[in-house]
């Protein structure tokens, strides 16, 4: 049954109850998609967990790992169970922001038609429902930039025209990690409009043996989808009615704050270490993946459980080492850590 804080007045229950039965519907499919990604991406629960959050979050989310860590099976395998367009970028160093947004075409005069334009607007790959980045600091700055409209503000501005995208649009991009060769760090303004940064480990032993035997024996059919493209904006829909009470937005603003040096709260580490903190979206990151959380738990409210579950995710990328922190070698991760215990 639904949990909420507190009851429903009488003419609410047949309201409540039929939402009630639709939330169990879309928790059940929910369920039946990470099974489904479970499946073919073996020992990352909690990555794929993160993955679903992010999703009906409607945040995008990039991928970081070592090559062969299965990144691409990942997201391939995500198109596959849910009811959505799907497309590959493969990102190079001569890729042009042209070669994402699209481009104009010359046309012939049998296509011209009565307003008799010589050009029209060729579509690029970012018109789709969930784009793979592939190795997305493998492309330069300029072409980076590209997706930066679009992920913020979900539509594309090309030679003066605006284009909406059609949603849900949801990005997870790739990247290997910025000591290898070949790299570009991504730009702050970049790594801000992603929802999470989810770092991807080599699987435990008994792990790695699983995944060996699955991937080289008889390839798998592809099963019916668990969500159609309706469910996934449904659930995005109700992950914006959760509600979050004044305790829990006073807890995502000290950990925002307690990120940024010599600002209330903010650990030792942050003042040696960090030159800028969190922005505002960290914070919005943070509520917008609790209530996902929350929602798929059966809940109508979020705790602040569910945001210090999130918090490590959302913040991890948006801290900007200052330069003793790049000197002494920078873990984000043990930063957001000491910013969770101070604000505890």
């Amino acid at each position: 049954m639904l949990r909420a804080r507190c009851e429903a007045p009488p003419t609410a229950l047949t309201n409540l109850k039929t939402l009630d039965e639709e939330l169990r519907a879309l928790r059940a499919a929910a369920e039946e998609l990470r099974a489904r990604l479970g499946a073919d991406f073996i020992g990352q629960e909690r990555t794929i967990e993160q993955l679903v959050w992010a999703l009906f979050a409607g945040g995008h989310v990039l991928l970081e790992g070592a090559p062969g860590l299965g990144k691409t099976t990942l997201v391939k395998s995500l198109s596959e169970a849910v009811v959505l367009d799907f497309t590959r970028l493969q990102c190079t160093p001569d890729l042009m922001p042209s070669d994402v947004l699209g481009a104009r075409i010359l046309v012939g005069e049998e296509e011209r038609g009565r307003a008799g334009e010589a050009f029209r607007f060729e579509r690029g790959p970012i018109f789709t429902h969930v784009l793979l980045a592939d190795e997305v600091n493998r492309a330069t700055p300029r072409t980076q930039s590209a997706l930066l409209e679009a992920m913020q503000e979900a539509q594309v501005t090309a030679y003066g025209e605006r284009h909406v995208l059609e949603q849900p649009f949801f990005v997870v991009a790739t990247q290997n990690p910025v000591e290898m060769e070949g790299t570009y760090p991504l730009p702050e303004a970049q790594l801000d409009r992603f929802l999470f940064k989810i770092d991807l480990a080599l699987p435990a032993r008994e792990d790695l043996a699983r995944i060996l035997g699955a991937t080289t024996g008889a390839e798998k059919k592809t099963a019916a989808p668990a969500l159609e493209r309706a469910q996934v904006l449904r659930l995005r829909a109700l992950v914006r009615e959760v509600g979050a009470d004044s305790e829990v937005l006073g807890l995502v603003s000290r950990i925002v704050l307690a990120t940024h040096p010599r600002a209330e709260g903010a650990p030792e580490s942050v003042d040696d270490l960090v030159r800028y903190g969190s922005s505002l979206r960290g914070g919005q990151a943070m509520l917008l993946a609790g209530k996902a959380r929350a929602l798929l738990d059966g809940r109508l409210f979020v705790d602040a459980a569910d945001v210090l579950e999130v918090a490590p995710p959302a913040l991890r990328h948006r801290l900007i080492p200052n330069f003793e922190g790049e000197a002494t070698g920078f873990d984000p991760n043990a930063i957001v850590a000491d910013v969770l215990d101070a604000v505890r």
